[in-house]
């Protein structure tokens, strides 16, 4: 049976998020385990070898600590993104990669940008942006949460920190905006009550004839007595006609007698 919910959870809200947090952990295993360094396959701004980190750079991690907050945060947002936005879901994280990766290589750093951070921006910015165009109270609460979670990251799309990739930063932030804008015109409607409807009418509304033109409440009179609502069948507490022959066959067969003996105290 298809759910007409918008929001549904499934196995896929928590296992491509799973899978992709593993990923960048077997990566990083991998070259911890056989001395290997994949920072070379970074995105290198300018160098067309360096386009190739638009695919392979956010699997990429410069050490423990840089792994482990990236790990959480891209759990979170992935995982958000699968469960509210469940139709668009793959397209969103497949632009916002690519269109991320092409904004840094455009314009960072000469310098090998590597790490997840710039998907973890988009995600955010995303999120963030779609919750607020879509004017749907469950997604604003959504923007409201990443803010408070997340809103601090906004320093670091400036350079304050030499050795952070605060361009590919910017970048996912540029992107999850642009996205959110391309997409904002698939919303989730709100549910509308029986008055909001365009054939609603307030005389054929049962509840609404109990008040009058100025909102007191009125007793509702019935012109006949079939109009008027017919109270329900209340069981008497008889049985009915088969068992009751029964029970008077078997009364007539059984007799009962009680015989009362005076019973004798003696006192001390």
């Amino acid at each position: 049976m298809k759910q007409s919910s918008p929001f549904v959870f499934t196995t896929s809200v928590l296992g491509y998020p799973i899978l992709f947090v593993l990923l960048i952990w077997i990566v990083f295993w991998f070259e911890i385990r056989f001395g290997i360094s994949f920072n070379s396959f970074g995105v290198r701004p300018g160098e067309v070898k360096g386009l190739r980190g638009i695919l392979f750079s956010p699997f990429i991690h410069g050490d423990i600590k840089h792994l482990f907050n990236n790990t959480i945060p891209l759990f979170v947002l992935s995982m958000s993104l699968f469960y509210f936005y469940r139709k668009i879901s793959w397209p969103v994280l497949i632009i916002g990669l690519l269109l991320t990766g092409i904004l840094t290589w455009s314009i960072g750093r000469p310098a090998n940008h590597i790490g997840a951070s710039g998907i973890i921006y988009m995600l955010a910015a995303f999120l963030f942006f779609k919750g607020i165009f879509s004017k749907y109270y469950r997604l604003v609460a959504l923007s409201l949460i990443v803010v408070f979670l997340y809103g601090g990251m906004l320093w670091y799309v400036t350079p304050i920190n030499p050795e952070i990739s605060w361009e590919g930063h910017l970048s996912g932030l540029i992107s999850g905006f642009a996205l959110a804008l391309f997409y904002r015109k698939n919303t989730i409607k709100s549910p509308k009550y029986e008055w909001e409807k365009p054939e609603y009418s307030e005389k054929e509304d049962l509840f609404m004839q109990h008040f009058d033109e100025n909102g007191n409440f009125i007793e509702r009179r019935f012109e006949t007595k079939e109009e008027a609502p017919q109270p329900p069948e209340v069981n008497s507490g008889q049985a009915p006609k088969g068992e009751q022959d029964i029970e008077n066959d078997v009364s007539n067969k059984i007799t009962y007698r009680y015989f009362y003996n005076k019973s004798e105290f003696k006192k001390e």
